[in-house]
């Protein structure tokens, strides 16, 4: 490319440009920290029914742990939810990176506005034909690896330990079926299921996380020294 060409692709853009532009990036970043907040909306709320199913659960002597096996079921719901919305959240935290990194990058770096990738054309196809840019599967993935899988976590653990340990430690497998049943349902197919249901978001978790976006990225090392805190510090 010619110097006559770079030199009119960096006029591109005149000042009212780049101020519309600037305006641009600010409703990008509202866009995604609303949905950033919705995201944690959908992870307290699994965090509150979680902490009062174990409320429940260890009341009393005879409290069933059935609040724990619904609560795992809500917290699906939740984790469908918020999966669903980061997908959203992704796609408006794309567009204001884009703008971070090849509009603003050069004006911080003394070069101006640089549009030799095409990087506007790109963005402006995205205004004209958006679409999202992260898989339904993935996006169950990665809420699942960050915040679910430690949720489900809690609520095994506390599970296993209503029925081998409270109110007094279990004495027999028999004793075992017979705290994890629920009603007629035998408690052998109780376990089962329950560990067919966490078997479950291990394998997605796993699946995911392979085939996850950006996988094979080279990531920057971290340096040995911070200097933009230095430069904070002053």
């Amino acid at each position: 490319m010619s110097k006559s060409n770079i030199e009119g692709k960096q006029s591109a853009f005149n000042t009212a440009d780049i101020t519309a532009l600037s305006h641009l990036y600010r409703g990008e970043l509202y866009r995604s920290t609303v949905w950033r907040t919705r995201l944690d909306a959908t992870t307290n709320w699994a965090v509150l029914t979680t902490g009062i199913a174990l409320s429940l659960t260890f009341s009393s002597e005879s409290a069933s742990p059935l609040p724990l096996v619904l609560v795992g079921l809500l917290v699906t719901t939740f984790l469908f939810i918020e999966a669903r919305r980061y997908r959203f959240f992704d796609f408006w935290r794309l567009r204001a990176h884009v703008l971070e990194l090849y509009f603003f990058g050069p004006i911080l770096r003394g070069r101006g506005v640089q549009v030799e990738n095409g990087w506007n054309e790109i963005l402006y196809q995205d205004y004209r034909a958006p679409s999202l840019h992260i898989t339904y599967a993935e996006a169950v993935g990665r809420r699942l690896r960050h915040n679910y899988s430690w949720i489900f976590a809690i609520q095994v653990t506390a599970y296993i330990g209503k029925l081998l340990i409270h109110p007094v430690p279990v004495a027999s497998l028999q004793e075992l079926w017979m705290r994890a049943a629920i009603g007629p349902i035998p408690g052998q197919f109780v376990l089962l299921a329950g560990l067919a249901f966490h078997a479950t978001w291990i394998a997605i978790a796993i699946a995911t996380y392979r085939s996850r976006r950006g996988a094979g990225r080279t990531r920057p090392q971290t340096p040995e020294r911070d200097r933009l805190l230095e430069l904070a510090r002053g």
